[in-house]
Formats: C-alpha cells, sequence, structure tokens
C-alpha cells in the first residue's frame, strides 16, 4: 500500500516529515495553495504514479463553534475504501480526529463573520481551500480520497491580517506586501507572532494523528 499526503504548505508538512521518512510507502507532496494550484499539481504527480490512498491534509479554519485550536477533523471522498484502507474512519477517531464536513473555498475566511457567513451558507464545520480539487481528480482516477485537517483558527476569531490581499495571483503571500503592511499597522506584530504559535501547535497536532494512523 503506497500513500500520497498532500499539503498547501511547507509550514503544514514541516512536523510531519520525519515522521514520513520512517515509512517508505508514504509520499508528501506540496500541492501550492487554492484549487488550481492542487489540481495541477496532483494531476501531474498522478499521470506518473498511482498510490492507492490519497490525504488532503492541512490547516482548516473553524466554522462549527464547537472546533477547538488543533482540533483534527476529516471527512471521505468515497463511501468504499479498499480492504487495505477500509479501517482508516476507525483509525482516525481512535487517534481522536472528529469526522465533520467541509466547505471549500477560492479565498481565505478572515473574519468571525466571514466564518460565521460561510457556516450558514453551507453549513459545513470547517472551511479550506484544496480538497475539492484533490477529490476531484482522485475521483477521475478512481483513487480514494480523505480529508484530514487541522483548526488552526477557530470560529469566533478573526485573523490577525488580510490574506487575501497580501496574496499574488498564485495565491502565496507577496512578502513585500506583508512587509508593508507590518509597518503601516506595527500593532498587529503581537498578534502575528501569537498566530504562527498557533499554526506551529495545529501542525503539530496534524503530524502526530498522521503518524498514528500510518504507523497502527
Amino acid at each position: 500500500m503506497s500513500t500520497l499526503i498532500c499539503f498547501a504548505l511547507k509550514e503544514e508538512a514541516a512536523p510531519f516529515h520525519k515522521i514520513a521518512a520512517r515509512h517508505p510507502g508514504v509520499v508528501t507532496l506540496l500541492v501550492g495553495i487554492g484549487r488550481a494550484n492542487a489540481e495541477q499539481t496532483v494531476r501531474r504527480y498522478l499521470a506518473a504514479n498511482t498510490p492507492t490512498l490519497v490525504l488532503t491534509c492541512g490547516f482548516a479554519g473553524g466554522l462549527n463553534p464547537d472546533l477547538k485550536l488543533g482540533d483534527v477533523v476529516f471527512d471521505l471522498a468515497f463511501s468504499q475504501l479498499p480492504a487495505a484502507s477500509c479501517q482508516l474512519p476507525a483509525k482516525l477517531l481512535a487517534a481522536g480526529a472528529q469526522r465533520v464536513n467541509f466547505a471549500c473555498t477560492d479565498h481565505i475566511a478572515i473574519t468571525a463573520m466571514d466564518k460565521w457567513k460561510l457556516c450558514l451558507d453551507t453549513g459545513a464545520d470547517a472551511v479550506e481551500m484544496e480538497s475539492a480539487a484533490i477529490h476531484a481528480v482522485c475521483a477521475q482516477k478512481k483513487i480514494p480520497c480523505v480529508t484530514v485537517r487541522v483548526i488552526s483558527d477557530t470560529a469566533h476569531e478573526d485573523l490577525p491580517l488580510d490574506f487575501n490581499a497580501l496574496a499574488k495571483a498564485d495565491k502565496s503571500i507577496d512578502f513585500g506586501k506583508l512587509a508593508w503592511a507590518i509597518t503601516k499597522s506595527p500593532q498587529k506584530i503581537p498578534q502575528l507572532l501569537a498566530f504562527g504559535k498557533k499554526t506551529k501547535f495545529a501542525a503539530e497536532r496534524l503530524a502526530e494523528v498522521l503518524g498514528k494512523i500510518i504507523s497502527a
């Protein structure tokens, strides 16, 4: 059995890399931010490789107010998994993950109000930006796909900056714009530092759960 584990960002994947190195059947792939980048990267990878399972992983924003920072959440693209991975939902639950509904959007939900509106509009528990595209490519290839994400910001909190306004056309952060935004609003620096600590904790929590399910 071989498993492809996709992350949008290196920061999401970093704590998991050492774990993955101990499992030769596990491959990690950075797909970039957003649906277009994810689709292109995964399609290119699957043109040359055929994993038996794909996990789309990384950060998610909480829409359900009951979800806390560091909560690992998951959902399935197919109701039936192959025999080699049919125990995966049970393993995720045993590792402390929760099964939820996801919304996949083209923009980061910046404010608590944005998240509240998304929750009302979609009925989803969490929001992210890549999994719908990855699921669609895997469905075409008939490869089972599971979303496993970690809550990096809760339904009640605003992000420290409008990261949508700081993004390049390819959805990556324009560090020149980021530096200018910080220069204009230096009072945001403590919030950005706190946010960095939160995302680091979330990535470590995700790595812990992924390590449990690939080792079980």
